[in-house]
């Protein structure tokens, strides 16, 4: 497997680590998928794969279910997409996946922590050349499912033939192309895959060795980032720990 796989595994352990900021991330885009397709998840395909991925991630049904009140009330914020890209300390790309109902106040936000670290934060799509946008779907694995013929069957869907298997969760995770996102979320829910829960994410395409006092630097600026409720995820081209 190659190591941009690898550090796909590394970033997932790292994404998930913070419940309350998770939770949180996720009522976002329960509010957006709720305000685009409507609340209820059987006439709502986006809604209903994040509720998978609320439920994978211990995320309480009370939560949920406020989430969705919520975002139906008359006076809920509209949240949109911003991303944000630039250097940080040693030469290392870094991608602020946020979402904000506030522009100005999330682009001061994560202005302030690349100029703390001494950083600089480029023009959007910058350093697109140096991350794949992906789309990435986890479902229950039936016990008898052949993978030679499953991924012969959604390859044409652009899923790639590289997945992780989660033997105690019972679970596989595939990454394919962001556009095929709806093709490859009907083709996993008429073939009864269940729990069925996809989001996108970036995976850097040249990852770059650091020292171990290098990555510390790293890490503080990125725990800086992700302390600010507009930051849904950070990635860097940062290569993993050995």
């Amino acid at each position: 497997m190659g190591r941009a796989f690898e550090y796909r595994k590394a970033a997932k352990l790292k994404r998930w680590g913070h419940m309350a900021k998770t939770f949180t991330r996720l009522g976002k885009q329960i509010a957006i998928a709720v305000k685009a397709g409507g609340p209820d998840p059987d006439m709502n395909p986006s809604l209903r794969s994040i509720i998978a991925v609320c439920k994978r991630e211990n995320m309480p049904k009370d939560n949920i279910d406020r989430a969705i009140k919520n975002a139906q009330g008359k006076d809920q914020s509209s949240y949109e997409t911003r991303t944000y890209e630039g250097y940080g300390p040693h030469g290392i790309a870094i991608f602020v996946d946020t979402l904000t109902d506030n522009p100005t106040r999330t682009v001061g936000d994560v202005r302030s922590v690349f100029n703390k670290f001494s950083g600089n934060m480029g023009t959007s799509g910058s350093l697109a050349f140096l991350f794949d946008h992906k789309c990435v779907f986890t479902f229950k694995k039936p016990a008898d499912l052949d993978m030679d013929e499953f991924i012969l069957e959604v390859i044409d869907l652009g899923v790639e033939d590289e997945y992780e298997e989660d033997a105690e969760e019972g679970t596989l995770t595939i990454y394919g192309d962001p556009k095929s996102y709806s093709e490859i979320q009907k083709f996993l829910e008429e073939k009864g895959y269940e729990d069925v829960g996809g989001e996108f994410t970036y995976i850097p395409n040249d990852l770059k060795e650091v020292t171990a006092e290098q990555r510390e630097t790293i890490d503080k600026m990125v725990e800086r980032l992700e302390d600010f409720d507009d930051v849904q995820t950070v990635y860097t081209n940062m290569a993993p720990e050995a």
